[in-house]
Parts: C-alpha cells; sequence; structure tokens
C-alpha cells in the first residue's frame, strides 16, 4: 500500500511539473548526436553500414541522457526529492552509459571525432596508456565504485546542488563512470561482446560495494541531506525519510538486476565462446587481428606476381 501512494504521488508530481532545460544537456545530447551521425555518413562511403541495432542503443542511451537531464526528474531532483535525483543518476550510470559503449563498438569508434583530432590522440602515448590502464577490470571499478561513493557524501551532494557548475560536473562524472565501468564487460573494440565468467564476478564484486550507498540511505534514520532539502519532500505527500529510502531502494534493485543479468547474459555468452572455439569455422569479424591482414595482402600480393611471371621465368615466393 505504501509503494502504491509513493508510485501515485510521482506520476501526479511528474504530470504536474514542466521540463526545464539543463545546460548540460547541449553537450551531452547535440554534439553526440551529431558525431554519430557523421561517422555513419563516412563508414558508410567506405562501404560499411552501422548495424540497426548498433544505432539503435547509441540513440537509446542518449534518450536515457534526456530523460535524466530534461524530464521532470531534472527539477524535482534539483529542489525537491532525493529519489528523483537518485534516478537522474541511475539513468546515466545504468542505462545510458553501456547504451553508448554498445552504440560505439568497432569499427564506429575510429570515426566519431574528425580526423583533425582524432590523430594527435591516437597518436599521444600519454593518451594510449591512460586508455589501456582506465580499462583494466580493477581500475574501471575502482573508479565506479569512488564515483559513487564521493558524490554520495553529504557534503560533496549538497554541494552539487547548490552550484549549477559542480551538478554539471557531478553529471558527466557519473555518465564517464559508468561507461568506463562498462568498458571492460562489452569490450567495444571488438565486433561481438566476449564472454569470461571472470565478468560474472567484475559486476557482483563492484555492485555489491556500491549496494553500501543504497543500504546506507534505507538504513539511515536521519535525512542525510537534510542541509539542503530540508522537509520539501512533505510538499509531494511523503516524509524526508521516505524519500530517502525510495532513493536508497531504487538502486539496490537496479544493482541486483544487473547483477542477474550479467550472471545469465555472461555465462550463456561464454559457453557459445566455448562451443565455437571447439570447432573448425571460420574467423569471426572481431578474430581477425592486423597480422591477418597483413598476411592476406601478403598472400593476394603473391598470387598477383605469380599470375604476372612468365612460365619457367624462375620467380620465387616465400
Amino acid at each position: 500500500m505504501k509503494v502504491q501512494v509513493f508510485v501515485g504521488c510521482g506520476l501526479a508530481i511528474i504530470a504536474n511539473r514542466k521540463p526545464r532545460v539543463d545546460p548540460t544537456s547541449i553537450y551531452l545530447l547535440a554534439i553526440p548526436a551529431a558525431l554519430y551521425l557523421r561517422a555513419s555518413h563516412v563508414l558508410s562511403r567506405r562501404g560499411y553500414r552501422i548495424p540497426a541495432l548498433q544505432s539503435a542503443c547509441w540513440f537509446a542511451g542518449l534518450s536515457a541522457i534526456g530523460a535524466a537531464l530534461l524530464s521532470p526528474l531534472d527539477h524535482l531532483g534539483d529542489t525537491d526529492l532525493v529519489s528523483a535525483h537518485m534516478a537522474q543518476h541511475l539513468l546515466m550510470m545504468d542505462i545510458a552509459a553501456p547504451l553508448l559503449v554498445l552504440g560505439l563498438r568497432s569499427p564506429v569508434y575510429a570515426f566519431m571525432l574528425p580526423r583533425a583530432l582524432l590523430v594527435p590522440l591516437a597518436r599521444s602515448r600519454v593518451v594510449r596508456t591512460a586508455f589501456r590502464f582506465i580499462r583494466k577490470p580493477l581500475v574501471a571499478a575502482s573508479i565506479f565504485v569512488l564515483t559513487m561513493w564521493i558524490w554520495h557524501l553529504a557534503p560533496a551532494y549538497d554541494g552539487a546542488l547548490s552550484s549549477p557548475v559542480l551538478h554539471a560536473l557531478q553529471h558527466q562524472c557519473f555518465l564517464l563512470a559508468g561507461m568506463i565501468f562498462w568498458l571492460p564487460l562489452l569490450e567495444p573494440w571488438h565486433r561481438r561482446v566476449p564472454g569470461g565468467l571472470w565478468k560474472i564476478g567484475y559486476v557482483a564484486g563492484t555492485r555489491l560495494l556500491t549496494m553500501f550507498v543504497g543500504f546506507a540511505l534505507v538504513a539511515t534514520t536521519d535525512p542525510i541531506y537534510a542541509g539542503f532539502y530540508g522537509g520539501r519532500a512533505l510538499q509531494h505527500g511523503i516524509s524526508p525519510i521516505d524519500d530517502q529510502q525510495m532513493a536508497g531502494a531504487l538502486m539496490m534493485v537496479v544493482d541486483i538486476v544487473i547483477m542477474l543479468g550479467a550472471l545469465i547474459f555472461f555465462f550463456m555468452r561464454t559457453s557459445q565462446d566455448d562451443s565455437l572455439s571447439g570447432r573448425d569455422h571460420p574467423p569471426m569479424p572481431s578474430d581477425i587481428t592486423e597480422a591477418d591482414l597483413e598476411a592476406a595482402a601478403a598472400r593476394e600480393r603473391g598470387v598477383a606476381v605469380r599470375s604476372s611471371a612468365p612460365a619457367g621465368g624462375g620467380v620465387e615466393l616465400g
């Protein structure tokens, strides 16, 4: 009954609020959308068409960001309700982030930036080293957990809500940390998501650590963020402590769903990979390496030389 009251109050609030434009949405929505369309155009001219599902993932991720920043959740989270602000964070970290990583799957990520920007970054030893470092599972998990813990400490949380600049930084940290967390899992440099039972442990271990934040919000008997929100939750028919507990419960439910989803998906994908590895099958596109391409090119050159060589000409290819 209590849950029904909360849901009813939430729906009524959303129906009566007008969306407010968050300036952060300009560069978290418009610029990524334009860059993706550009990459799609460049690839199509080279004869490669991005799969429809991959493009749908990218724009669904941007839609999730839009729902977080342009819907009534943004106003409610900025002024009245901890639960609305938590919903924003989860939309960006746990829904938008994995969808964006899936949308960037090879070869799209290599064509997102204009050549004038991409080439210097690709040649930078610092950038390459940093990318290799943050995509290590232990590093990615640490970044994700620390981002969640630090930003939910009362001083950081209240400070972000009190400062538009800090609030924009908070949203960007959540989205970036979410994408970093999903990199080792989804491995967008392959065209097919690889399996691996270690990924189940990676998700479970990380999510159990972030669930401490949700548990703290549920178990604490006093409102943690009363310094900013005060008693404004009462205007929406719920107490501040009930609002905080709703936020914690929402976070814990999402964590559990992600752990179960990872268990099912990566167990099945690992089984599929093992079955494929036991067969004599041609390599998938994700299995083809640079060395394979160079060998294929060398073989093609060899065929061309043989066909052009005169009979008995003594042309010998290694």
